[in-house]
């Protein structure tokens, strides 16, 4: 499946507008690591269980926007996104959505 930010293919014609597909994951930190993010937040430099969380979520996102684009027979997603939010302390939202389509060449 191609899956592209801009809003056309290249060398492809879009047959078929098959509607916004998305995929959602909310995850939380791990408490015991939370407690190491809280002291590296205090003293400087990268958070890595943060990162490590929001990478997790944006990859789950992702195939999650996948299958369902699959689910309706799409051949590519254009005009891919993301979308992310704080759903409480601790915790982050992330949505990936884009436009499924049917292609010809």
């Amino acid at each position: 499946m191609i899956i592209t930010t801009t809003e056309y293919l290249p060398n492809k014609k879009v047959e078929k507008v098959l509607g916004i597909v998305s995929g959602t994951s909310c995850q939380t930190k791990r408490t015991f690591k939370d407690i190491g993010a809280s002291l590296k937040s205090k003293m400087g430099g990268e958070a890595k269980t943060s990162t490590e969380m929001i990478d997790e979520a944006r990859k789950i996102a992702f195939q999650r926007m996948i299958e369902e684009a699959e689910k309706v027979h799409a051949d590519a997603i254009i005009g891919m996104r993301y979308v992310t939010s704080d759903t409480m302390q601790g915790a982050a939202e992330i949505i990936a959505y884009g436009t499924a389509v049917k292609t010809t060449l």
